[in-house]
Parts: C-alpha cells; sequence; structure tokens
C-alpha cells in the first residue's frame, strides 16, 4: 500500500454551471441542491470523497456573479476565498464558443493562486463535439491549465477521466474526516437546503432568490423525527404564491420535501411549514447572519 493523501480542492464557476452537480457525483450522494436557477448555493458546501488511500475534501461554492444584494455580496466573496489555500482548482464552464467577463475575471484571480488548475468543460451532451476544439483554444491561449477535461455531470460522462486527472495532484497528508463521513453540513442545515430546493423548483422568478428557511424545531425520536420550520419570503405578496390557493403549493413542497428528508434520515419525517415576511431581508446584515450566512472575515 502507497501513503495516504489528502487535500483540498475547489469547484469554480459563473452560476448555474454544475457544480453542485458534480460534487455529488464526485461524492457518490447528494449533498448539496440542485435546481435549473443560478445562485442556488449560498454558502461554501464541504463534500467529502474517501477511497482507498485517497481522501478529497471538495468545496461547491456559489456561483461568481455580479452582486445586487448584500447576500450576493457574501456569495461571492465566499466563492472567492475557496479558491486561496487549496491543492487544485476545479474550474467548471458552459461549452460556450466565447470567453465571457465572469470567466476572464476567475481566470485572472485563478492566476494569484498559485496551485494547478483543471478546466471542466461541463454540459457536453448539449453540444456538438466538434465546436470542443474551439471552446479549448479559447481558453488554453488565455490559461495554462494542467488539464482541459470534457465532462457531463448530469450524464456521468467524462468523469473518470476527470478523476484520473485530479488524483494525483492531491499530496501525502491524513485523513482530516472519518471515512464514511460525505458531509461536514449538521443535519439541521441540510434539513433547510432541501425545504429550500423544493422551493426554487417549484416557483418561478424572483420568488425562490428571496427565500430563507429557519429550523425551528428538530426533535428525533425512535421511529420519526419531527420538524418545524419557518420559511421567509421578502414581500407579502410572495407569501401568498408560496402558500398557493387552498394551500395546495406548500403541501406540494412540504410533500417533496418530506420525501426527500425520510430517504436522507432514514425515519419517518412529520415536517410543520410555516410562512412569514421579512422585507428585504438580504440587505440587512443581521438577518442574513440570522438565516447561518457568516459576514465576518
Amino acid at each position: 500500500m502507497g501513503e495516504f493523501r489528502s487535500g483540498f480542492v475547489s469547484l469554480i464557476g459563473r452560476p448555474n454551471v454544475g457544480k453542485s452537480t458534480l460534487l455529488n457525483r464526485l461524492v457518490g450522494e447528494k449533498i448539496a441542491i440542485i435546481s435549473s436557477k443560478p445562485q442556488t448555493t449560498r454558502n461554501n458546501v464541504l463534500g467529502i470523497l474517501t477511497e482507498d488511500n485517497i481522501q478529497i475534501v471538495f468545496t461547491d461554492t456559489p456561483g461568481i456573479h455580479v452582486p445586487a444584494t448584500k447576500l450576493g455580496e457574501f456569495m461571492v466573496k465566499s466563492a472567492e476565498t475557496a479558491m486561496h489555500d487549496v491543492d487544485a482548482v476545479l474550474f467548471l464552464i458552459e461549452p460556450v464558443d466565447r470567453v465571457g467577463m465572469t470567466e476572464e475575471k476567475i481566470m485572472e484571480d485563478l492566476k494569484k493562486v498559485g496551485c494547478p488548475v483543471i478546466l471542466a468543460i461541463n454540459k457536453i451532451d448539449r453540444i456538438k463535439r466538434d465546436l470542443l476544439l474551439s471552446i479549448i483554444a479559447k481558453y488554453t491561449e488565455r490559461y495554462d491549465f494542467h488539464a482541459v477535461v470534457p465532462i457531463s455531470a448530469k450524464k456521468n460522462d467524462g468523469l473518470d477521466l476527470l478523476r484520473k486527472e485530479l488524483f494525483p495532484l492531491i499530496p501525502e497528508g491524513p485523513m482530516f474526516y472519518p471515512e464514511d463521513m460525505v458531509t461536514d453540513q449538521p443535519e439541521r442545515q441540510l434539513v433547510a437546503e432541501t425545504i429550500r430546493e423544493k422551493i426554487l423548483r417549484n416557483l418561478d422568478k424572483e420568488i425562490p432568490h428571496g427565500i430563507a428557511i429557519e429550523i425551528i424545531k428538530m426533535k428525533d425520536f425512535e421511529s420519526v423525527v419531527e420538524i418545524s420550520a419557518n420559511i421567509y419570503c421578502e414581500k407579502a405578496s410572495h407569501k401568498g404564491i408560496l402558500i398557493g390557493k387552498n394551500g395546495e403549493m406548500m403541501k406540494k413542497i412540504g410533500r417533496l420535501a418530506r420525501e426527500d428528508m425520510e430517504k436522507m434520515l432514514g425515519k419517518k419525517v412529520f415536517l410543520e411549514l410555516w410562512v412569514k415576511v421579512k422585507e428585504d431581508w438580504r440587505n440587512r446584515d443581521t438577518m442574513i447572519r440570522n438565516f447561518g450566512y457568516d459576514m465576518r472575515e
């Protein structure tokens, strides 16, 4: 047996490029919520992969974008901070035949990091393969990547090659987490994110981005977990949409969230949801901190 290797890898990219999907695939379990809407991930989420003689701690970061709120500023700062003090970076892009301003900025920031960077071109199942050469050329003339790997995280395509390029970059080191641990997120946070995911998937436009979840009770009994949560939105009109006619939308969100929670927790879940209004909470430092987004340096 060789020496044990361990290290840290950050997933970086603009919103909605598939970072959370890739993290879940690499770790082998769903630990980050997934939505077709941008800016789904708000906090840095750790996913832990342990195999044979290697452990990799992945950080799934919020998408880098031009922030419009204080919460957005926090998200971008979290992502940019995660580029530093890691052993490698996975830079995810979509297969678009041009280099956007966001990607230009990310590459400029990566030049200051000093660790190997793998460019992962995600969602290749959506394009003709002959476009890849042009995309690769445009990026490699701007940055000296350790490797460029076309993938489809959703289709599980190209991930073996990605692992083959990534694993040798991990140095010798100790096991940082127990081998059966896949995330550092506490169960209460996973439960809150499960509720938020169902809202993201079932409501359109700006409403989901103004949502925050507060778990006010989580009691674990022998055969059931009792959970009560507040769902905060920013406008009274949004509250009505969240609840829906005759409460149908809230019933649907609760049912879908409960089904996922029961799989995650391994027992029946009794879930109560309440909808409340906190106007403009995404621009209020105290509220942002109260909802678990640490604004401190």
